[in-house]
């Protein structure tokens, strides 16, 4: 686990040694910058597998260089299937530089992005990389299939930059932020940003499941060349799923998967928050940390009380599989002194998930890696929405409606294009809440689940040099669970997530866990505290309301996220933002209303 950063056309030492400062949570451990004439990477390490050597920027044959972010679980298998490769580390990035001097064989052809998703598509992991090959000048920016590890990019003056976070921009002088209002209205009816964009402008993501290749034109430009799938997401469900003949295989697929995300010269943790789906994690690791040969994970639980349901849910979960647990009760003042440092980190406008901040941080303390539930309700319909899609569609309209007319015309008319970050050419609530299967394929490949779920546990986690792993999105459950028919997951008369259920029953869970009802992560974790912190702010969230005026009537019934824009106004935007994120959160806003 680590940032990497990098620079394609005119690379700079000093810029490449900024960017690695300003990524050092997602790397403590180690850092370093590589260059030639055309391209430069910067690398700062968390040592989580093969601790003392597979240093990054790694070197392959031929000249090629690569730096990786995130953990690539079949790498023995690919390495036994590679056996002419010179391997000179006993890590699992070097498995890249194996298949990709495989595919690239023939010093004399450059290969096509479509050539290249071939190979890569054989890697199952979570990852995002570059890799530069200087036979074809050829630069690769590629990101894993469910877009757990981020990858953005943006282009200044002649060069391209690209960064595990956006903050690493700041490295470069010439780059100067700038809201992206369309991103933000998007952001605003959807609450999270959609497809590529962030809610900077000109600053995007590399696609999850995606490979581009650039290169450099004859001015020294830098060009996108070619980009191509290496997999997409949507689900196929099956007529029929008997329960008695297909939940022991349903259940396998994800011991399996935790299985995998045991991989790790370091101590490992679970998140466990009470609820099913960390519940499960818990409930499998035992059987999956026998067949890794790795100890059993501990446990970490936060919450505002000791009488949180979740706090009482969890204790009866690691009681009753006999799991060591810690626990952590939120301070008075959390999320006072802690918003500041999350909106820095978070590079959104979240306000209500401000316990993650101390929940990883306490885990750090102790373990390097750790395991969580995220992608659960995501797979098998687990949100209360899915449930009253009409509901939902009709918040959806009313926000669209909501905003000014020109944006709201600009997300609607079919004319948003793919430079600028979108993957379709409108975004209608109307036809994406027309029914489930339309509804959870677009949460999983525009943006619910990469833009907000993931890079929630991401940021937040790697703020406190953690790396947090979703056994939820192994390829093995994730296809499984695209297979279930959609009553399976919700409706028919059955509970949510009923096949998941199914298979939670063959395990040692308490049934009260196994059938206790989906509770919104944050609000649920710390109800009171986040309700009266949000009314002690009540004053400046108005003055916020006011400042945001063309945003106010698309803001209704979120408010809170006026406190959240100040705050990226604040941090993401101001020129000196960077040097700003030890200030208060009354230093902070007043910033922005009083400039």
């Amino acid at each position: 686990m680590c940032g990497i950063g990098g620079m394609l056309g005119h690379p700079d030492d000093a810029v490449l040694n900024r960017m690695n400062s300003l990524q050092q949570h997602r790397g403590p451990d180690a850092a370093d910058v590589w260059r030639d004439e055309d391209v430069g990477f910067a690398h700062a390490r968390l040592a989580i597998v093969d601790l003392e050597s597979s240093v990054q920027p790694m070197h392959g044959q031929h000249g090629t260089v690569l730096v990786v972010n995130g953990e690539i679980y079949n790498h023995r298998a690919l390495r036994s299937k590679n056996p002419h490769y010179p391997f000179t580390t006993s890590g699992d990035s070097e498995a890249i530089l194996a298949l990709h001097a495989q595919a690239t064989q023939s010093e004399s052809a450059r290969l096509s992005a479509t050539e290249h998703a071939k190979w890569i598509g054989r890697l199952d992991g979570m990852y995002a990389f570059a890799l530069w090959d200087p036979r074809h000048r050829q630069l690769l920016l590629c990101r894993d299939p469910m877009g757990i590890k981020p990858l953005t990019r943006t282009t200044v003056e002649d060069t391209l930059l690209f960064a595990s976070e956006v903050k690493a921009f700041r490295a470069h002088e010439g780059h100067r932020p700038k809201l992206d209002p369309l991103a933000l209205g998007a952001r605003l009816v959807w609450e999270y940003p959609l497809d590529a964009t962030t809610l900077l402008q000109g600053v995007h993501q590399v696609r999850p499941g995606t490979v581009e290749c650039w290169g450099l034109d004859a001015d020294g430009h830098p060009v996108l060349r070619s980009t191509a799938n290496i997999e997409r997401q949507a689900i196929q469900p099956q007529a029929s799923w008997d329960p008695s003949q297909q939940a022991e295989a349903l259940l396998e697929t994800f011991v399996h998967s935790v299985e995998q995300r045991l991989m790790a010269d370091v101590p490992v943790g679970i998140v466990l928050s009470g609820g099913l789906d960390s519940s499960l994690v818990c409930a499998v690791a035992e059987e999956a940390a026998q067949r890794a040969e790795q100890p059993v994970p501990a446990c970490w639980t936060v919450a505002e009380s000791e009488d949180n349901p979740d706090w009482v849910a969890a204790e009866n979960v690691a009681s009753h599989l006999d799991l060591v647990h810690h626990q952590h009760l939120l301070e008075h003042d959390a999320f006072e002194d802690r918003l500041p440092k999350l909106a820095w980190h978070g590079e959104d406008a979240d306000v209500t998930v401000m316990f993650f901040h101390p929940l990883f941080e306490a885990m750090s303390r102790h373990v390097k890696v750790g395991l969580c539930g995220q992608g659960a309700d995501e797979l098998h319909a687990g949100y209360p929405r899915y449930g009253d899609l009409k509901s939902h569609g009709g918040a959806l309209n009313r926000r669209m409606q909501a905003l000014p007319g020109t944006m709201r015309d600009d997300l609607l008319n079919g004319t948003l294009q793919p430079e600028n970050g979108w993957f379709a050419p409108e975004h209608n609530p109307k036809s994406t809440t027309e029914n489930l299967t339309n509804m959870l394929n677009f949460e999983l490949e525009h943006g619910q689940l990469s833009n907000f779920q993931l890079r929630l546990v991401d940021r937040h986690s790697m703020a406190h040099s953690l790396e947090v792993r979703v056994p939820f999105l192994g390829r093995q459950h994730r296809e499984a669970s695209n297979r279930l028919p959609l009553d399976w997951k919700r409706g028919g008369g059955r509970e949510e997530k009923a096949a998941l259920r199914k298979a939670a029953d063959l395990t040692r869970l308490p049934k009260d866990i196994v059938r206790r009802p989906k509770l919104p992560a944050g609000r649920a974790t710390s109800p009171s505290m986040l309700q009266n912190f949000l009314e002690e702010h009540r004053s400046q969230t108005e003055e916020l309301l006011t400042h945001y005026a063309p945003w106010a009537s698309v803001l209704k019934g979120q408010e809170e996220l006026a406190l959240g824009l100040g705050l990226f106004d604040a941090l993401h935007l101001a020129p000196d933002g960077h040097k700003r994120t030890n200030q208060t959160l009354d230093q902070l806003i007043a910033g922005v209303i009083s400039p």
